[in-house]
């Protein structure tokens, strides 16, 4: 596995090796051992998440300010605009932003850290995506930022028609006035 450092502190890309041949190919997506090794992350995921969406579908930038997540995330099928704004107020890079496409072509994952607000694009005409968290969810401390927020400024890709957003996220704070970690 190959492991590429961002920007953001503790934010981190995967790219597996994979192997393949005529009849397909095989890679490992996770062995807790090898990415505490390669990452010096001991993370212990307890909920695995899967969700199905359409081109132009954006789902966040979402966080849980109680019991916080660390997020191991990838597209199965289809590729995605994969986003992680830092939302830890004592950061150098507090409201700094880092994203990159994740496919089920590269097999790319990324590993977002507690004190990251999330969300992605869908690029292709669907995308399945996976997410492994480090805690489960709670929907009395799940908060979203909005996002197209001036202040973070992320730089989405073209899409034909506006996004298509939940509710929730329709509704989300600017950062200026979203809980943030401290």
């Amino acid at each position: 596995m190959n492991v590429i450092t961002t920007p953001l502190e503790g934010l981190l890309v995967l790219e597996p090796r994979v192997f393949g041949d005529d009849r397909g190919f095989f890679f490992e997506s996770y062995n807790a051992q090898r990415f505490a090794e390669l990452t010096g992350v001991k993370a212990e995921f307890v909920q695995d998440n899967h969700s199905r969406s359409s081109k132009g579908v954006l789902r966040g930038l979402h966080y849980q300010i109680q019991q916080a997540q660390g997020k191991l995330v990838r597209a199965t099928s289809g590729a995605v605009f994969d986003v992680a704004v830092d939302i830890r107020k004592s950061s150098a890079t507090f409201g700094q932003w880092y994203g990159c496409e994740l496919s089920a072509e590269n097999k790319r994952q990324m590993w977002i850290p507690p004190g990251f607000a999330h969300g992605f694009v869908v690029i292709s005409d669907t995308a399945d995506f996976l997410y492994k968290t480090t805690d489960y969810w709670a929907p009395a401390h799940e908060r979203a930022i909005l996002w197209n927020d001036p202040a973070i400024g992320i730089q989405w890709p073209a899409l034909d028609t506006a996004p298509l957003l939940s509710g929730k996220d329709q509704a989300a704070l600017l950062l200026a006035d979203a809980e943030v970690f401290a």
